[in-house]
């Protein structure tokens, strides 16, 4: 019954639409999703060939610093990275339109409204009906995702020697994972549906209020009592280093409670470092693969680029960005949630004797990362300049030399290839290549002169 009400709702509500106006936006939204396949797959294309093209010979600047065995490496496993990707786009592609266009979304909707809500439709049950269907999607795109998340763990990660994770450990991983996030984001995500129901047309503001104050929990509550339920972090041990790095950050102005090294090692080959947290929960953190690879004064140069973040205030730009975007993706979802055709246009039937507030949430979070795939190169290459600012600050505060023979290593050690395709940098390198890096830092090694004849 309730689906034939909602039908005689959604043609009555048809009448004020604009004629063609939910066929123009399903056109739209398929051609979207088609264009971001074609233009990622085309990208990838590129990126192996060019690499591929490139992996006979070490390019001239690094010939002094990386062996031929290290770059065919590089370019074998950014070609393997690439082709698995490929898989990767072609199902978030099929996903994606088989949970709007197809109707996937739609009768998942029909099935939890009949079997929670409409036997008994009180408010009580109105909200539970709305977060079973969220949680629902949620946990099925995350199951449809771990094939290949597994064969990129256990298949490229592993032929190339950066997995260190047992199966075991992996599905604890995702146990744990899920455990904490339906612990953490139910009632989060419970109130932003009260919300939207009770709190008026101005929802989103409250909305906002709540999330961006729970954004900003989560910056101390991460490094100090979630990260160590998956990581071990232990002081760092060693006196020479600690004092060299205490000094760079009072010159730097930057106070941390802690330096701690993470048992990286223990998932991945893979190396880094970074600083988390704000206030007293603020910290740095060495992975231990890094401290093996790099010498002190690598080490207090790559520390010197990560406080050139702080130093440039990246990061609370980021945040910035970030929860205005949120804002205006909460004001975007208010609109679209109060007009039937964003719903009929992505293929969904609204609800007419239930909310839609989870439906239009669940419709919104599956197609707006299509929309904003259209924003990748400006925000890549926002963080490239950035990327330059922090290792021009750390060539200010530490020895350039150590700094580019740091991030040779970890080019090298992380096998990123030296010789990316230039679309592909432009258009979705968050991080400049390595050539790039050095020629801003003054530190490219000239070029071997030829053996007279």
């Amino acid at each position: 019954m309730a689906a034939e009400l909602s039908q005689a709702y959604t043609e009555a509500m048809d009448e004020n639409l604009p004629a063609g106006s939910i066929s123009m936006l399903t056109w739209a939204f398929a051609a979207l999703v088609a264009l971001q396949a074609m233009l990622r797959l085309v990208l990838l294309g590129r990126q192996v060939r060019h690499v591929q093209g490139h992996r006979t010979q070490v390019p001239a600047a690094f010939a002094q610093r990386v062996s031929l065995a290290d770059h065919q490496r590089a370019a074998d496993y950014s070609s393997a990275k690439a082709q698995l990707e490929g898989w990767v786009v072609l199902v978030e592609a099929a996903v994606l339109l088989g949970w709007t266009l197809l109707g996937g979304l739609d009768a998942l909707n029909h099935s939890l409204r009949s079997w929670i809500h409409d036997p008994l439709p009180s408010p009580a049950t109105a909200l539970l009906y709305q977060l079973s269907l969220v949680l629902a999607i949620t946990l099925i795109g995350a199951v449809a995702d771990l094939p290949l998340d597994l064969l990129r763990h256990f298949g490229v990660e592993q032929r190339f020697g950066f997995n260190r994770m047992s199966l075991k450990d992996y599905a604890l991983d995702a146990f744990k994972g899920t455990a904490l996030s339906l612990v953490v984001m139910t009632p989060l995500l419970a109130a932003v549906l009260w919300l939207m129901g009770q709190a008026g047309v101005h929802w989103w503001l409250w909305a906002f209020a709540l999330l961006a104050g729970f954004q900003l929990l989560m910056m101390v509550v991460v490094p100090l009592w979630i990260a160590p339920l998956f990581n071990r972090f232990t002081p760092l041990q060693d006196p020479a280093l600690e004092a060299r790095v205490r000094a760079l950050m009072q010159r730097c102005g930057f106070a941390a409670r802690d330096l701690m090294v993470m048992d990286g090692s223990r998932r991945s080959a893979h190396a880094n470092a970074y600083f988390t947290g704000v206030g007293r929960a603020k910290r740095v953190v060495f992975f231990d693969t890094l401290l093996k690879a790099l010498t002190p004064r690598e080490v207090e140069a790559v520390l010197a680029h990560e406080l050139g973040h702080f130093r440039h205030r990246h990061v609370s730009q980021r945040l910035v960005l970030m929860l205005a975007l949120s804002l205006l993706g909460l004001w975007l979802l208010g609109a679209a949630s109060q007009w039937s055709g964003f719903y009929l246009g992505l293929g969904v039937q609204p609800n007419l004797l239930a909310p839609n507030d989870g439906l239009a949430l669940a419709l919104f979070s599956l197609a707006l990362p299509s929309v904003l795939f259209l924003l990748t190169p400006l925000a890549a290459w926002w963080s490239r300049q950035q990327e330059f600012e922090a290792d021009a600050f750390a060539a200010s505060q530490a020895d350039p030399s150590a700094l580019a023979s740091a991030l040779v290593k970890l080019y090298t050690d992380n096998a990123a290839t030296l010789t990316p395709d230039p679309w592909v940098v432009r258009f979705q390198y968050s991080h400049p290549p390595a050539l790039q890096r050095l020629q801003a830092l003054g530190q490219l090694q000239p070029s071997p002169t030829p053996a007279a004849p």
